[in-house]
């Protein structure tokens, strides 16, 4: 009896943390993907693995911002570049940020906190390696049903806006989306900061916008429940949807490119 009860003690225990296994971000990247990140230190291991995987030539390049829980030390660990800041950045500016520090001719935009294998990350890089400048996620929220979120509305209108229809609900907004070197030039990186800006002045300047593959992050994004009555983000989103109507105003018409067809306006008063 004395000697099962010291086999047993023998018996090495479970890992209760996790094992982390570093990545190679290339020399000479060609595709760079960059990850916002706070307090997302349970997924952040995760999310870089399957970064490295998009591409043989890729980047992993973190922004932390306003992380307080070991998110930081956990990229490092990964191989990540990481660029760090103790504040938090607000929404999307981390995209802008990390894009001023990509080297690759692709920039892949991802999120921390939503773990999307390599091979639904792949699409996005191999379209702007065909040559679309903007890969945009297709899926476009939910439609068939009376009251529809007003975030996807705004979505659906700022691409109505833009005399691109066919684009429906696919938006900058949403990840995962990719951008061509040529089209961050163009835009600039800190108009990634405020997406949908962003795909106006990509649309205006001329720029090949494509939806180009579905994930389906409606599905797969955890929803973090809030105090709020109403998502503030929700409100954020919005206002930046009438600050990209806002400048396209400003550099076409009160029309914004629509024409009056037959109207001739000459006539009233």
């Amino acid at each position: 009896m004395k000697q099962r009860r010291q086999r047993k003690l023998l018996i090495p225990r479970r890992r209760t943390r996790p094992v982390f296994k570093p990545i190679s971000n290339h020399e000479s990247p060609k595709v760079s993907v960059v990850i916002p990140a706070m307090n997302e230190g349970r997924t952040i291991a995760a999310v870089i693995r399957q970064a490295r995987m998009v591409h043989p030539a890729a980047e992993v390049i973190v922004v932390v911002n306003g992380s307080t829980d070991g998110t930081e030390r956990i990229a490092r660990q990964m191989g990540a570049r990481v660029i760090s800041f103790k504040e938090s950045l607000g929404h999307d500016v981390p995209r802008g940020v990390g894009a001023s520090y990509a080297k690759g001719s692709t920039i892949l935009f991802i999120d921390a906190d939503i773990i999307i294998a390599a091979k639904d990350l792949k699409p996005f890089v191999l379209a702007v390696d065909r040559g679309v400048d903007v890969a945009l996620n297709s899926y476009s929220g939910k439609t068939d049903k009376v009251d529809v979120h007003p975030v996807v509305l705004a979505k659906h209108a700022l691409n109505i806006a833009l005399s691109r229809p066919d684009l429906r609900g696919a938006s900058m907004t949403t990840i995962p989306h990719a951008i061509s070197r040529k089209a961050l030039n163009e835009i600039r990186a800190g108009n990634l900061a405020v997406p949908p800006l962003a795909q106006t002045i990509a649309s205006v300047k001329g720029l090949t916008l494509n939806k180009v593959y579905n994930v389906n992050v409606g599905r797969i994004n955890p929803r973090k429940r809030r105090k709020f009555k109403v998502d503030p983000l929700q409100n954020l989103i919005l206002g930046d949807h009438l600050e990209a109507l806002n400048w396209l105003h400003e550099q076409t018409n009160e029309r914004g490119q629509l024409t009056d067809l037959t109207r001739d306006r000459t006539f009233v008063g």
